[in-house]
């Protein structure tokens, strides 16, 4: 009779350990940067294999609508962690390396959700949101604030993005591997110390600038920005997404006992792109495609690190991109020469710094293998709807003034609703919005075309409408037949930035 009631015990302890885990389950964010929507193949990509990121949406739900609240990295990553579209708040443009933390310490973040509700919680990759008070950082000291203030426990960040300086790991509060003995000068505006430039030595590069990146040469690499000391603690750019991705499985391993949330901000596959040995001319469509294979596999590693531990099915990934892609973002590296007929926006205008769909229409993933059903969502949704979304998975209360961009869509997210959220911000040089099918760019006088990057903006003097159902490339400006939709949807626009008010 004991063992019979101590087996039943046994089972009722199981059963209610198994429904709190569903209820809390682990959460790993993958965000990568400057990926396509049609940089991968579950996505359409033909001449470039992505074997894990393929299995991820093949277990789960791949998103064909869903948007990166900007075409620019720094205004994306602002509000996937804020719940509060970027272009509210001055500054938060694409950030120096060297720029003050853009976050208040105050403000609601999607790390202080998970940490509230008893979550481990890490940054790993890159950051480029700012750090330290005003005058920004110390980087020979306590570098703070920074993630650990806006609710992260552990923190393994490169500081802004691979072409800007300083080209060094921040552990915690700390610049990884530094000696005292050889500061860290960083200035954005002239030169410091005797470090060779690229504009000054082009004979020191190991790869080339096709615009504007000839300041610090580190590692043989032109860098923005200006930088020198720290020596110890540079970078190797060439295993960087192998040491990360290294760390983000020991943050996974120390903490498979119970809930953590991960962000992993994955450099990939930012320029300038340096791929490890592993890639290196393995995808035929030179360094560009060569990381794009680099992400995939770190993505696989991570799968593969909850699969030894036994956490895959209680684990929910969510993979997306700070935006859209780009092929010549200032070094030669042969990306155009060596495309083909690969089309990284896939069916989609534009691509990064663009008000078309390219710039912020991105791959989207959710895998929660005990909860999630395998499918394809066409939803609208948004970065921005992660925080509200979590908070609701999780019972939390985000309040009126908090996240106040962020709609609840969680039912989306885990495949139990395809209902589109009410309207979708795109934010380029201008702002443009979404609502059903219907797309409205306002007018602007910014340029239309970037000739560095080779992209078409989407600006224009006159108003832009299109119907996104029938005419999804955004090659008919329907904007002179439907006066009364273009009435509409600014108005609806112009809304929702008085609502809270806008800075541009």
């Amino acid at each position: 009779m004991k063992t019979y009631y101590l087996s039943v015990l046994i089972t009722l302890a199981s059963f209610i350990t198994l429904h709190a885990q569903q209820k809390h389950p682990n959460v790993i964010v993958i965000y990568a940067d400057d990926l396509g929507y049609g940089d991968v193949s579950c996505y359409g990509a033909k001449r470039i294999k992505t074997p894990h990121i393929d299995q991820l949406a093949k277990q789960g739900i791949k998103f064909t609508n869903a948007h990166a609240t900007s075409a620019t990295c720094t205004p994306s990553r602002f509000s996937i962690l804020t719940g509060v579209y970027a272009w509210r708040k001055k500054g938060t443009g694409i950030a120096p390396g060297n720029a003050a933390l853009l976050i208040d310490t105050a403000q609601l973040t999607m790390a202080k959700i998970f940490k509230q509700t008893g979550y481990t919680t890490a940054a790993i990759g890159k950051w480029h949101l700012g750090l330290g008070g005003k005058g920004g950082p110390d980087w020979n000291g306590d570098i703070k604030p920074g993630p650990q203030e806006l609710g992260f426990d552990k923190t393994y960040i490169i500081p802004a993005t691979l072409d800007r300086v300083p080209c060094v790991i921040v552990a915690d509060h700390r610049v990884e591997n530094l000696d005292p003995k050889d500061p860290i000068t960083v200035d954005y505006y002239k030169k410091t110390g005797e470090w060779p430039a690229g504009k000054e030595n082009p004979e020191l590069l190991t790869m080339k600038s096709s615009n504007g990146h000839d300041n610090t040469l580190i590692n043989g690499i032109g860098r923005i920005g200006y930088m020198t000391g720290g020596k110890a603690a540079i970078w190797d750019d060439y295993t960087l997404t192998e040491k990360l991705t290294a760390k983000a499985e020991s943050f996974i391993t120390a903490n498979k006992a119970k809930p953590f949330f991960l962000y992993f901000a994955s450099p990939n596959i930012h320029v300038p792109r340096t791929p490890n040995k592993m890639f290196a001319g393995k995808s035929g469509m030179g360094p560009r495609g060569d990381v794009i294979l680099e992400f995939d596999w770190s993505v696989g590693r991570l799968m593969k690190t909850l699969d030894s531990l036994g956490i895959a099915n209680n684990t929910m990934i969510v993979l997306s991109s700070d935006n859209g892609p780009v092929i010549d973002d200032g070094y030669q590296d042969e990306a155009a020469a060596l495309i083909g007929t690969h089309k990284p926006a896939g069916p989609l205008r534009g691509g990064k710094y663009s008000a078309f769909d390219g710039g912020t229409r991105v791959p989207f993933i959710v895998s929660w293998p005990s909860v999630v059903k395998s499918g394809k969502s066409d939803a609208l949704i948004s970065q921005v709807d992660l925080v509200s979304s979590f908070a609701s998975l999780l019972n939390q209360k985000t309040g009126t003034i908090q996240a106040y961009d962020s709609f609840d869509m969680i039912n989306q997210l885990l495949g139990k609703s395809s209902t589109n959220r009410p309207y979708l911000i795109e934010d380029a040089d201008g702002l443009g919005i979404i609502v059903a099918n219907w797309k409205y760019i306002a007018p602007n006088n910014a340029a239309a075309y970037d000739y560095s990057t080779k992209t078409e903006l989407g600006n224009t003097k006159e108003p832009q409408l299109y119907n996104l159902s029938s005419d999804l490339e955004e090659s008919k400006n329907l904007a002179s037949q439907y006066p009364d939709k273009v009435k509409e949807l600014s108005k609806k626009l112009q809304q929702v930035k008085d609502e809270h008010g806008y800075h541009l």
